[in-house]
Order: C-alpha cells, then sequence, then structure tokens
C-alpha cells in the first residue's frame, strides 16, 4: 500500500471558531465534517493522473473554467444568510 500524505492549512484560530459560531457547534464538530467531506470527494488511494490528463486536455480546448477568486467566494458563503450560487465555469484566458 502506498501512502500519499496531504497537508491542509487551516486557519484554526479565527476562522474555525468563526465557522463553528455560524453553526452553532464546537471546532471539533467542524473539523470532522470538513474531513468527512474531504473523505467523500478525495481519493485516497491515490491520484487518477488519467483523469486529471483528460480535465487538462479538456481545458486546453475549451479554456472554460472558474477563476479561484470565485470559488473562494463561493465556498466562504456557504452556510451564511446570503449563500451564492455555484460559479459558472466560462472561457478564460
Amino acid at each position: 500500500m502506498n501512502i500519499i500524505r496531504r497537508t491542509l492549512d487551516i486557519d484554526t484560530d479565527a476562522r474555525l471558531r468563526e465557522m463553528a459560531d455560524e453553526r452553532g457547534q464546537d471546532v471539533a464538530a467542524v473539523l470532522a465534517e470538513a474531513v468527512a467531506l474531504l473523505d467523500s470527494v478525495v481519493d485516497i488511494a491515490g491520484p487518477d493522473i488519467a483523469e486529471d490528463r483528460r480535465r487538462l486536455d479538456d481545458f486546453k480546448k475549451t479554456r472554460a473554467a472558474v477563476p479561484l477568486d470565485e470559488v473562494k467566494d463561493w465556498v466562504a458563503s456557504w452556510g451564511s444568510a446570503k449563500e451564492l450560487p455555484r460559479p459558472a465555469a466560462r472561457r478564460i484566458g
């Protein structure tokens, strides 16, 4: 079995407490929820290089993507009273 280490940079002092307060939970519950979500979308068994190449090839053909700042704004709005709609991919570059 190959072991792949993943590193998450999390501002535990400010953002996690803010998220916990918004949800009426403690920080441990927020972290447990985040890890469960990560586990549901990340294949821990290893990277899928073929899928990565397919997505890169698609991008090179279409140039369709969502700018990172829009994704960050969308994710930051989750669970708030002003939750943003999912940003749409469009031609960039």
